[in-house]
This record gives structure tokens, sequence and C-alpha cells, in this order.
């Protein structure tokens, strides 16, 4: 288990030698103590990026897929160890560890395989007066910012598509997982990542470190995922060097299922939608909204489906709902409970908060939600579906889009026409239609409105490393 910072190739103690605790959440005992990045640091890690940019750019393509290929080979031989490390300092149960890790290889695969296809094009302009030359280059040095709930596939669908068009990156993750990112960086320099290419800074000052590194003229992108509040703050400051931005923000994804929904498969598609992770994604079902018809059904059978999880620390293969990530996370979700209760929800299962030490929340099922409750205004980021009735399509889609977010929505109906008209109906950049998982890594993954700005994934998430080069040629 590394827990110094990696810069330039090496592993390094924080400049000032100070150190911050990594917590179990199960417990909320200390797990490891890891070296504190701050301002010095960050300046020495784009250090370590700018000179490594050149030689990793003139890199063939092939070759960097080529070492992105071997990562994603090392991630799959020990996903048990990097799935136990995940639930130790995050929480979530082993088989959403296992899970995430399977995913988060695959973002190595599959830009291993992209980076081989950066294209370019040559055209004649109209007017016939010279050729329209068009090629790609990589942007530069990279800060890359990754949040908690999925610390390896975050980390990955950044770096991948960094790695594969020719950028050099700095890694800051969330200061309540860096253990995952650390062995990120050892897996990544084991498979051929020459030295400075990858640097990756745990810190507590997250504020200080990323916004010195915006500063330096020699960062060119910054790729975050986080809370809109955040993205907002990191938009203003990137506009002061004009820095190129990728921002996955906030979500609230609504779950809309019609009265000729097969339920079945809403209910299969709500645990997984809902309970994937626990609850703490951005593209968990945060508003259920139900055709009046078959609501008293959905809840009863949702309810019996969450209520009969295992909840327990992440660790034990029994567990199949771990605690959630902090002290903050569950103090918050037990407040936007309380308060849909205090004005008239009803819990048909969970809706407390358990005594006893660790971050836990037990899977909750509210109904009676209405329409303006707060819980439907913010991301819950745990384990609780409340649910709202509707009467109509139209009422339907304008309660879905009823939010400043639009990230990913869910869809079940039997009528096709009905799903896709909907679907584009929905303010959103991504829709499951009677599916209850979108992610994929050969997919455009991102939002719309308060959600974000580009995509992660498919070919789109290579074309955000590079920048379109014109150059006007006769011949």
């Amino acid at each position: 288990m590394e827990t110094e910072l990696f810069i330039g190739g090496k592993w390094v103690g924080a400049t000032s030698g100070s150190r911050f605790d990594v917590l179990d959440p199960a417990t909320g005992d200390t797990i490891a103590t890891v070296a504190d990045g701050a301002e010095v640091d960050a300046i020495a890690a784009v250090d370590a990026a700018a000179a490594a940019g050149p030689g990793w750019a003139a890199t063939p393509p092939r070759v960097r897929g080529e070492v992105l290929r071997k990562a994603f080979e090392l991630m799959t031989e020990r996903a048990a160890e990097l799935a136990k490390l995940i639930s130790l300092e995050n929480g979530k149960a082993l088989t959403d560890a296992k899970g995430e890790v399977t995913y988060a290889a695959e973002f190595f695969r599959w830009f291993a395989e992209e980076a081989v296809r950066i294209d370019g094009n040559v055209t004649t302009a109209p007017g016939g007066t010279n050729r329209i030359l068009v090629t790609r280059q990589p942007v530069g040095v990279c800060v890359l910012v990754t949040p908690w709930n999925f610390p390896a596939a975050m980390a990955t669908r950044k770096i991948g598509p960094a790695l594969a068009a020719g950028c050099t990156v700095i890694l800051k993750p969330a200061s309540d997982t860096p253990l995952t990112a650390l062995a990120m960086a050892g897996i990544l320099a084991e498979a051929g990542v020459p030295e400075g290419v990858v640097n990756v800074l745990p810190s507590r000052s997250s504020g200080k470190v990323v916004s010195t590194m915006l500063r330096d003229a020699r960062v060119r992108k910054i790729s975050f995922t986080g809370s809109t509040e955040v993205g907002r703050i990191l938009l203003a400051q990137a506009a002061e060097n004009v820095v190129n931005t990728s921002m996955e923000l906030g979500g609230n994804a609504p779950f809309v299922v019609f009265g000729d929904a097969d339920l079945d498969a809403a209910i299969e598609g709500a645990m997984l939608a809902k309970m994937r992770n626990g609850g703490e994604a951005c593209t968990a079902a945060n508003r259920f909204f139900v055709e009046a018809g078959v609501a008293d059904e959905f809840a009863h059978r949702l309810a019996q489906r969450m209520s009969a999880l295992v909840v327990g620390p992440g660790t034990d293969e029994k567990t199949q709902v771990g605690p959630l990530v902090n002290e903050d996370t569950v103090a918050k979700v037990d407040e936007l409970v309380k308060g849909a209760l205090a004005d008239g929800a009803e819990a048909v299962t969970g809706g407390s908060r358990p005594a006893g030490p660790g971050f836990y929340y037990p899977p909750t099922v509210l109904t009676g939600v209405g329409a303006d409750a707060a819980i439907l205004r913010e991301e819950i980021f745990g384990p609780v579906a409340p649910i709202v009735t509707f009467t109509s399509e139209d009422e339907a889609v304008r309660l879905a889009n009823d939010t400043e977010y639009g990230l990913v929505a869910y869809v079940y109906t039997g009528d096709l026409a009905r799903g896709l008209r909907v679907s584009e109906r929905i303010e959103a950049g991504m829709v499951g239609l009677n599916r209850g998982l979108v992610s994929d890594p050969a997919a455009p993954f991102g939002g719309v409105k308060q959600s974000g700005i580009g995509r992660e994934g498919g070919h789109e998430g290579l074309l955000e490393y590079l920048e379109s080069k014109y150059i006007a040629v006769n011949w």
C-alpha cells in the first residue's frame, strides 16, 4: 500500500512532511496515513508533467496504446486486491468494488484501442484556393480531479484518454480515497508509463493545490468530476488562463415508470439504478416518478427488495450495502429523509439512521413525497428512494425536467414509441430506456444543464484531450 506522493516517477513525501488519515467508513478507524501535498508539491508535479510532455506526445500511438493495454492486464490480474482496497477506504460492498475494478480496467482497454484512431482529414476549400489539412494534437498538461465514489473508475476514465492522446497528467484524487489512486500510479508505472507522464497528488488542501496548478500557464486542461458547486468555482478559475475544461458534475436522475411497464423489469432496473454503490453515484436514480395506477405495487415491491439487502462492512463478503463514505455524507442523507418525513412522507422501509459506529444508513423507500419536497431538489447520494406519482405523460416529463441537473434519466414503458418520445423530451445527456445501467466505456458519458460540459468515454472521450490544428496548404 503506497502512501506517498507520486511525482516524476518516484514516491516522495510531501515537502512539508505533513500527512493525513484515511478512515475505514465501517468503523471510523484510521487505516493509513498519506502524504499531504501542498502548493509547492503541485508545482513539482506540473514541472514533471511538463518535462515529460514532448517525449510522450512524440511516442507512437501504438506504443501508447500498448502501455494502456498492459495496465488493463495488470488491473485484471490484481482485481481482488484492488477491490478489497476500494472497499476498505470507500466502504462499498465487495460486490460493487469488484464491479468497479472491471469497469475501471475497461477504460484502459478501450482507450488502448482508441490511441491508434486519432484521425484527421484533408479537404479542398470551397473556393478552390487551397487544401484544408486538419490534424489532431494533444492538449498538453492535464489536471484530473476525481471523486471518492468510484476512486478507480473515475481515474481510469480520465487517465486512459489523456495518455492515449499523448497528454501528461496530474491526478488529484479525493482525500477520502487516495489509496486506490496511488495503487493505480504503481500499476501504470509497472505497465511502462515513462517518468513524469502520470503524477498523483493526494492532498487535504484540494482547492489550494488545484488553483495553484490552474494558475500555471503550462497547464492546458482540467477534467473534474464532482459537485456542481465546486465545478462552477473551477470553471471561473480556468477562465483566467482560458484552460480547456471537461466537467462531469451533479446529477438528480429521474426514474420514470409508466403503467404499461414490465414491473418485474422496472423493479430490477430500480435496484440497479438506485443501489449500485449504495446510491453513492451521480447516475443513481434520485427521484422515482411512478404512474398512479401502479405506484402502490411498485413501492411495495421495491421496499421488499431493498429491506432484504444485507447491510454491513463493505469488506464482508456477505454485505450487499456498505456504509456511506464519511460522516458528512450520512448526516446529509439523514437530514433529507427527516425533512421529507416531517413534510408528510411515509417510510415504507428504513427511514432512520441506526445507532453504533460507522457511517451507515439503511435502504429506505419513501411514499407520499410532495413534488416540491427538498429531497427531490438535491442529490441524495445514499440508499433512499423517494416516490412521487403522476397521471399523464406530459406530467411525467415536466416532473423529470424540473431540476437544474441533466445527467441521466431512466424510463420504463412497454410502448417503444412512447419510450423514445419521452427519452427525447427529457433534458438529460443520457437515458436508460428499460435499462437501469447506462455507463459503458464505449459510450459518451456526460450531461446537460448544470450537470456538466463535455463527454467521457467513447471516441468523444479521446477528442476531449486533443486540439484540432488547421493547416492551409497548396499542392
